[in-house]
């Protein structure tokens, strides 16, 4: 699965003509910069601002064909420009241990409701989300192959993914789980990739509207009391729309329970805002139980320009109130330049972030731009 979702983003990237390549929480699960309730670079005591606190990260598939030595270098060139933590998309526990010698946290990141693995869909087709239409995602996947979404509302994806995340934390070398595709399939794409797929999304298609399968529909029923069949516009019911959050909502929230069970960190990859993520993926990520969210800020694949990542930022932070922090999600090949890819930082900084993620190859050049930024930040 790992290489497929950089295939789909290097159709985004061949999209955006002129881009240049330069990638809820309860009280008691609170960090220590989370104390006392408010995000943390925006954290004041009376008249003494306390110290700012930031975290920054990135996300790696891990090259298994690195040395030891090689690994130390990088790591430690990570956390020499301010970078505190990797996302891990595989095991690895050369990577791992490297990372964390250096000072960094190391989490694992992990696919959640898009699974397509070959065992999974032979063994359980009936687990899978089911489209307006009535296309399963075991059999029709919608836009790729690799779209094989689960139906959060069933018990056995919550029980199949508690377990996967309970082995993943079970390893001594693993400090947290990072969640991402932890939501329904894209209803709407974002509107750099309408092209890809000779799609224009003005509207809820209905082949890309999940899940009416019948244990949701009935589950539906039993929580509201209508019968999604009697509603002439689905997409258009808000307490269907509801419905979905809370599923996502009840998964995420039963895995976060599982990490902090073994006080261990619980993070997720999301949509850029939170109104992005409820109207094009059926994802409302400020009701969850946290310690952190990386919002998918790609400016260019919602053919936005580099100010609107501190609007993205502030949005977020807005509808949280404090509850987590916020981190940035940069997807690197957005950015035209190093004096482009600062700005980017100085908006999500400014704008109430608690860090950035960088998704894309990480350069010296990238690097040097966040030490700067972010010692810019610090220093005011």
């Amino acid at each position: 699965m790992k290489d497929h979702r950089r295939d789909f983003l290097k159709k985004a990237l061949l999209a955006s003509a002129g881009v240049a390549t330069a990638p809820l929480i309860g009280a008691a699960h609170r960090s220590t910069e989370q104390q006392s309730g408010m995000h943390p670079s925006l954290e004041n005591t009376g008249k003494t601002a306390a110290k700012k606190v930031l975290k920054n990260w990135v996300w790696i598939n891990p090259d298994q064909n690195k040395s030891t030595a090689e690994l130390d270098t990088t790591y430690g060139a990570y956390a020499k420009a301010g970078i505190t933590g990797v996302f891990f998309e595989n095991d690895s526990e050369k990577h791992f241990r490297s990372a964390k010698r250096q000072g960094l946290e190391a989490h694992r990141w992990m696919w959640t409701m898009n699974r397509g693995e070959k065992d999974l869909l032979q063994a359980h087709p009936d687990w899978y989300a089911v489209s307006r239409t009535g296309k399963s995602c075991a059999t029709q996947p919608p836009y790729v192959d690799y779209y094989r979404w689960l139906c959060p509302s069933k018990a056995t994806t919550l029980e199949y993914l508690q377990k996967q995340v309970s082995s993943i934390l079970a390893l001594d070398y693993v400090d947290g789980i990072h969640l991402d595709y932890v939501r329904y399939c894209d209803v709407i794409l974002p509107v750099n990739l309408w092209s890809n797929y000779n799609l224009v999304q003005t509207t809820e298609l209905p082949d890309y509207d999940f899940c009416y399968c019948e244990h949701c529909q009935k589950s539906f029923t039993k929580w509201c009391g209508e019968t999604l069949s009697d509603i002439t516009y689905p997409e258009a019911s808000l307490s269907w729309r509801q419905f979905r959050y809370n599923q996502v909502t009840n998964i995420v929230n039963h895995l976060a329970e599982i990490a902090h069970g073994t006080n261990k960190k619980i993070t997720a990859a999301v949509f850029p805002t939170p109104e992005v993520a409820r109207r094009n993926v059926r994802q409302d990520w400020t009701y969850w139980n946290m310690d952190g969210v990386c919002p998918m800020i790609y400016h260019g694949f919602y053919k936005e320009n580099t100010r609107w990542i501190g609007d993205a930022v502030a949005e977020g932070v807005h509808f949280l109130h404090g509850k987590m922090p916020l981190y940035a999600g940069l997807y690197l090949p957005d950015f035209k330049s190093s004096g482009d890819l600062k700005e980017g930082i100085r908006y999500a900084l400014d704008n109430g972030a608690g860090g950035v993620s960088f998704f894309g190859k990480v350069s010296d050049g990238d690097l040097a731009c966040l030490q700067e930024v972010t010692g810019q930040f610090l220093a005011k």
